[in-house]
């Protein structure tokens, strides 16, 4: 199935608003999926007989930059059988100000490997993911304070009196 076929199959199961757009400059064109739908269309792609997407081979967050003040998820998936590979994206606007983190809905349902990924997005990104069952730390301690992959990240010069390169 092609790239223009997933994007027919998906819009005229959720319609035209599911995709918001598209990248299709790199090495891997990618769907900017809702965010608030982006579990439905894993379901829908890996539950699908035609598209049967059914690896998440990763999920990465993404912080956009502070300038640009938006926070995002990127989904790798894969059909082992039809040797497809898929890239989904879902990304809003975030205030840094906000004491409430950039939150997006959990897929761990859909792909239990999401579990660990999430979690490490959550960890590292401070990206919540509404839904996960059970979104703690998976890298860091528990009382390590910030999220070290955003790009405004200070790094503390101690961590309980150990100095930190």
């Amino acid at each position: 199935m092609s790239f223009e076929e997933i994007k027919l199959l998906l819009t005229d199961k959720f319609g035209e608003d599911i995709i918001v757009g598209e990248e299709t400059g790199g090495l891997q064109p990618a769907l900017l999926i809702d965010p608030e739908r982006i579990a439905d269309v894993c379901l829908e792609l890996r539950d699908n007989p035609k598209t049967y997407f059914d690896f998440l081979s990763c999920l990465s967050g993404v912080d956009y930059g502070v300038e640009a003040g938006r926070f995002g998820v990127v989904y790798h998936l894969a059909s082992i059988p039809y040797q497809m590979q898929l890239t989904l994206k879902v990304s809003k606007v975030h205030d840094r100000d906000s004491d409430e983190l950039p939150t997006f809905p959990s897929i761990a349902k859909v792909y239990l490997s999401a579990d660990w990924h999430e979690r490490e997005a959550y960890d590292m990104v401070g990206i919540f993911f509404e839904g996960h069952p059970d979104l703690r730390r998976i890298l860091l301690p528990d009382d390590w304070d910030g999220f070290p992959l955003r790009k405004d990240y200070k790094t503390a010069e101690y961590y309980k009196g150990i100095k930190i390169d």
